[in-house]
């Protein structure tokens, strides 16, 4: 399982490649497929913020709404559209939309259905270190800080 190189732009119209230019050792990567799934989102975003403090950055935490790859217009539209109803510019700069080959991108990933949204924790190189589905729950969390404790014994700390 491996999270591709896809190139985007956060809300702040800065231009990057994902997962590559994400700025943790380890990222949370939140990616939702449906407008609806914000809410979802919302539900890990109080972990994930906790979980960066304690990390001193060492794992960040991102957004990533993915849609199937449209064309230029389409997306400038798309991304116009959730900038404006975003006002916060950390929350700017952490949400990334991805425009995939939705196909290619759930293989990849081994995502079997778009109904809801994924918890990925990544490294820049893209290999995926845990998962999990679905809203935030205190167990996942915890399976999560006990995977982060793993690595930090075995990769060396955060």
């Amino acid at each position: 399982m491996h999270f591709p190189a896809i190139p985007t732009a956060n809300l702040q119209r800065q231009r990057l490649t994902a997962p590559t230019d994400l700025e943790g050792r380890f990222n949370l990567a939140l990616i939702a497929f449906r407008q609806w799934h914000q809410g979802l989102v919302d539900t890990w975003l109080d972990f994930a913020r906790a979980l960066e403090a304690e990390t001193a950055g060492g794992v960040k935490y991102y957004e990533f709404p993915t849609i199937s790859a449209r064309n230029s217009l389409a997306q400038l539209f798309i991304n116009e559209g959730m900038r404006a109803g975003i006002r916060n510019s950390t929350a700017r700069e952490r949400t990334m939309t991805l425009y995939v080959d939705m196909n290619a991108f759930l293989q990849a990933l081994e995502i079997e259905d778009v109904e809801t949204i994924y918890a990925l924790l990544i490294d820049r190189a893209g290999a995926v270190w845990w998962r999990a589905r679905g809203p935030f729950q205190p167990e996942k969390g915890l399976d999560l800080r006990k995977r982060l404790a793993e690595i930090d014994a075995t990769h060396g700390p955060l």
